[in-house]
């Protein structure tokens, strides 16, 4: 019995130790095939300057967005049953299920025929723009949102809330005073995925506003355009700093949250 327990033991860390070396020497070539040199350049290049500016500001409104939508939705499905919860639910996951080309035409279809008219009215232009950006991003990026707030809420006792409305507070004061103090690791996790979420969209975001550089391009939007100009250089300076972000990001997420919110 002990060495069926052993092999047991042996095979699975074997399996995670295949997995784990694959990805280290998959990053390491990312980071290290090209010449540091030209690398560091490379960060001096004006188009580069261009895309990581418009997608550190484009990701931060989308995080923004997301967060302002993702708190009444994931407070509503961590606290409340109502009919058709579950539809609601899948729902509004739907986008990260959703190849994000489709999620793109989607949000192409809505933005163009169907109420792209009304938004010029209002002077609000979407399709091929910094507009478009956004919302791609948002769009792609508020299901983590909502479901991190989701498990993040679920994760505080409600007796909690029953205690501070048993004491004068109003439903809004005991969500304000009682519910997000205590989820706000939770809350601030979700968040620092999400912004993860939105630097690296690409999908929806060529269809919605486009791969045009120095109008809508982004750091994903750069990689897709050097590569296919064949310049692998500045493909590879953008990816290692993506890849820099997207490790530093994960590891804020840890510290942030370690069993509170699981995605």
């Amino acid at each position: 019995m002990r060495r069926k327990r052993d092999l047991f033991s042996t095979v699975f860390w074997m399996i995670t130790a295949v997995m784990v070396s694959f990805l280290l020497v998959l990053f390491s070539g990312l980071l290290f095939y090209g010449d540091a040199q030209t690398m560091v350049s490379i960060l001096k290049h004006p188009e580069f300057r261009f895309a990581l500016a418009l997608t550190l500001q484009t990701s931060i409104v989308a995080t923004l967005m997301a967060t302002v939508v993702a708190v009444p939705c994931g407070y509503l499905l961590a606290r409340r049953n109502f009919p058709g919860k579950l539809l609601v639910d899948s729902l509004l996951e739907l986008p990260i299920v959703l190849p994000p080309l489709v999620s793109g035409v989607a949000l192409l279809i809505f933005f163009g025929p169907l109420f792209g008219p009304n938004f010029r009215e209002a002077g609000i232009e979407v399709v091929f723009t910094h507009v478009g950006v956004v919302v791609a991003q948002w769009f792609v990026a508020v299901p983590f949102a909502i479901r991190s707030f989701r498990h993040a809420f679920e994760s505080v006792d409600p007796r909690l809330e029953k205690v501070a409305r048993t004491l004068g507070c109003t439903p809004l004061q005991s969500f304000w005073r009682v519910l997000l103090p205590i989820a706000r690791r939770g809350i601030l996790g979700g968040m620092t995925m999400t912004w993860a979420r939105t630097l690296g969209e690409f999908g929806a975001t060529a269809m919605l506003a486009g791969v045009t550089r120095f109008k809508t391009e982004t750091l994903p939007v750069a990689i897709y355009l050097s590569m296919t100009n064949g310049d692998l250089a500045f493909s590879l300076s953008i990816a290692a700093l993506l890849l820099f972000m997207a490790l530093s990001i994960l590891t804020a997420f840890k510290m942030l949250t370690q069993t509170e919110v699981q995605l």
